[in-house]
């Protein structure tokens, strides 16, 4: 029993991994995560993985398997409704049909580390794993994270997008605020490139001592608090939210209100077909488009306060 473990094998749709790994962090002793693997033979991909999530999850003992099974469904067909009942679809979410297996290793719990790599945002900004080795390129910005210990790995498309309008639209001692911040790693950006005060806030209070512990692994000084935009008091230079589109709808006015005359909101998570939705959100707002990002099928937006 001690060298044992379980392996989830999940079935979503690709743009939600991130989003349902943060499900399992918050809800089960979860290891890690391993997203898409991809084999190539003479440099052509001959198969892939892309749409099954790995899950490594603890063996607590006897009985186990049956427990935990049922305490997934359970997780899951919450979640579930939670999504749907928000706008999302049933395309948009994947199946979630999910198989569960025990397993032996004596080191399950480094396995999900393998497929991790040092990610190059752009051609300034590397995020890298902290337990890679890396040299960086003169003046690159380089961000050490665990990835998996919350939301914003670095990796994930909706996350660069906002770390692209970072670089190019926050201006040097700037007071920064990023809305859901999860794992720090934008918060830990920001105080990167110069700005003045950087307070990062999420309503999940897990993921608070995490965002702290990245942003003391990277030497820098952001302050997080377990909150909500609409509690917000202060005024903001920058500020970033990625998150879902219908959130970002709801809180439209909550982030006018956080912005300073002039300022810039870089909003993120944004699927293609529903950034409608956040268009007209931000227009509602009297908030001015500076920007429209694309990456694969993800959009963001670059908007200011006149």
């Amino acid at each position: 029993m001690d060298n044992s473990y379980f392996e989830l094998r999940l079935k979503i749709n690709p743009d939600m991994e991130d989003i349902i790994s943060e499900i399992f962090f918050d809800n089960f002793d979860c290891e890690g995560v391993i997203l898409a693997e991809e084999t190539y033979k003479d440099l052509e991909l001959v198969s892939t993985t892309e749409g099954t999530l790995r899950v490594f999850l603890k063996n607590f003992g006897e009985d186990a398997y049956e427990e935990l099974k049922y305490d997934i469904e359970n997780v899951l067909d919450v979640a579930r409704s939670e999504f749907i009942s928000r706008g999302l679809s049933e395309d948009e979410l994947g199946s979630w049909d999910f198989e569960l297996e025990e397993k032996q290793s004596q080191d399950w719990s480094e396995k999900w580390k393998e497929k991790w790599d040092v990610t190059h945002v752009t051609e300034k900004i590397a995020v890298v794993p902290d337990w890679i080795e890396y040299n960086p390129k003169p003046d690159e910005t380089v961000i050490k994270i665990e990835p998996g210990a919350a939301f914003g790995t670095g990796t994930h498309q909706t996350t660069q997008l906002c770390m692209k309008a970072l670089e190019k639209y926050m201006k040097h001692s700037d007071k920064v605020a990023d809305i859901g911040t999860g794992s720090g790693i934008l918060a830990i950006l920001a105080s990167k490139l110069g700005a003045s005060y950087v307070f990062g806030c999420d309503n999940d209070e897990n993921v608070i001592p995490v965002a702290k512990e990245n942003a003391a692994k990277n030497d820098v000084k952001c302050t997080f608090e377990c909150l909500t935009a609409d509690k917000i008091t202060d005024k903001f230079d920058f500020v970033c939210a990625n998150i879902l589109h219908f959130v970002l709808a709801q809180i439209m006015s909550d982030l006018k209100n956080i912005m300073k005359p002039g300022a810039y909101l870089s909003l993120s998570g944004i699927l293609d077909e529903k950034k409608d939705v956040v268009i007209k959100a931000f227009e509602k707002e009297g908030l001015v488009l500076v920007e429209e990002i694309s990456q694969d099928q993800w959009t963001s937006f670059v908007v200011t306060k006149q």
